[in-house]
C-alpha cells in the first residue's frame, strides 16, 4: 500500500497537488485532523483494492504543531503489519512557496489565510508563523516543493511525475467506436469519420459480422484509401496525445464513426488502441453500437 502525505504552507498549492494524486488514482482525503490519521491509515490497510493507493492533505488546518504530524509520520513508517494488513509505503510531501507569492495568492483569491483570526489579520505575521513551525516537516519530507514560480499545470506535472512510473499513465485514454444513425457521442473529444470508407455492409457474407473480425478488417484496410487514413490518424494521434498529457489533462475520449458504427468504426478503434497500447498508453475500448 502507498500512502501519501501532503502537508505545507497556506497556499502553496496542496489542493493542486491532491487533485493530480486522484487524477492518476489516488483516494484521496483533503484536511485529515492529525487525531484520525493512525485509524485512517490502519484501515485503508485492511482494507487493501481501491484503498491501495491513499493521500491525504495534513496541515496547520487539523493539526497544532507541525512537530506531531511528523511524529505520527515516524511511527507509522516504523510500524510493521499487523495480520493480513498490506505492507506500507509511507512519504510526505512538503509544498512551500515564498512570502510574496503566497500574499499575492491570497490577495487575489480574496481568501483568508488559517491563521488570520489569531494573527487579527496580519498575513505576514501569519506567514513567518507558519513558516517556522514547518521547519521539523522540511527536515524530514521526502518530496520538497517550493510553488512560487509554477502555474497549476506545472505545479500538478510535477507531483505526477514525482509519483507515477511513467507519466503517460496520468491520461487514460478512451477508444470508442459509433455509428452515426444513432446520434455523435458528446463526450468525444477527438472525432473521425469514417463513412467516405468502403462499407462492408453491402458485401453479404461480411454484413452480420464486424470490424472485431479479422475478415472484416481486412476488407476495411485493404482500400488504399484506408491505409492512407489510418496513416494520418495514426500520426496526428501520435503528435497530439503527448501535448496533452503534458498540459494535465485526466481523459482524452477518441471516437471513430461510420453509418451504423459496426464496421468501419470498430475496425479503426482496434488498430488505433492495439497502436496506443504500443506506445504505452492507459487505453480502455467501447463499441458503443456494434451490437444494434
Amino acid at each position: 500500500m502507498e500512502f501519501i502525505i501532503v502537508t505545507g504552507m497556506a497556499g502553496a498549492g496542496k489542493t493542486c497537488a491532491i487533485n493530480a494524486l486522484e487524477d492518476i488514482g489516488y483516494y484521496c482525503v483533503e484536511n485529515l485532523p492529525l487525531s484520525f490519521l493512525p485509524q485512517f491509515v490502519e484501515l485503508c490497510r485492511e482494507r487493501g483494492g481501491r484503498l491501495s493507493r491513499v493521500a491525504a492533505v495534513i496541515d496547520i488546518r487539523s493539526c497544532d504543531r507541525f512537530s506531531e504530524l511528523v511524529s505520527e509520520y515516524l511511527t507509522i513508517r516504523n510500524t510493521e503489519p499487523i495480520g493480513a494488513a498490506e505492507a506500507l509505503s509511507c512519504r510526505m510531501l512538503c509544498l512551500e512557496a515564498s512570502d510574496a507569492a503566497l500574499q499575492n495568492r491570497f490577495r487575489t483569491s480574496r481568501r483568508s489565510h488559517p491563521l488570520s483570526e489569531r494573527f487579527e489579520g496580519n498575513l505576514p505575521a501569519a506567514l513567518a508563523f507558519e513558516r517556522e513551525m514547518l521547519q521539523p516537516v522540511r527536515a524530514h519530507a521526502d518530496f520538497l516543493i517550493d510553488s512560487s514560480l509554477l502555474s497549476a499545470s506545472q505545479l500538478k506535472e510535477q507531483v505526477k511525475a514525482l509519483f507515477m512510473a511513467h507519466i503517460s499513465d496520468a491520461m487514460l485514454i478512451q477508444v470508442m467506436s459509433f455509428g452515426f444513425k444513432y446520434g455523435a457521442p458528446m463526450e468525444a473529444d477527438l472525432m473521425y469519420d469514417m463513412r467516405c470508407l468502403p462499407n462492408p455492409y453491402y458485401i453479404e457474407e461480411l454484413r452480420e459480422h464486424t470490424g472485431c473480425e479479422e475478415s472484416v478488417r481486412e476488407y476495411v484496410m485493404n482500400a488504399p484509401e484506408s491505409q492512407e487514413y489510418y496513416q494520418k490518424v495514426r500520426e496526428l494521434l501520435d503528435f497530439l496525445i503527448p501535448l496533452y498529457v503534458k498540459e494535465g489533462r485526466p481523459q482524452l475520449v477518441i471516437a471513430f464513426g461510420c453509418t451504423g458504427g459496426r464496421h468501419r468504426s470498430v475496425t479503426f478503434a482496434e488498430l488505433i488502441t492495439a497502436h496506443l497500447r504500443q506506445q504505452g498508453y492507459h487505453v480502455v475500448k467501447q463499441h458503443r453500437d456494434f451490437k444494434k
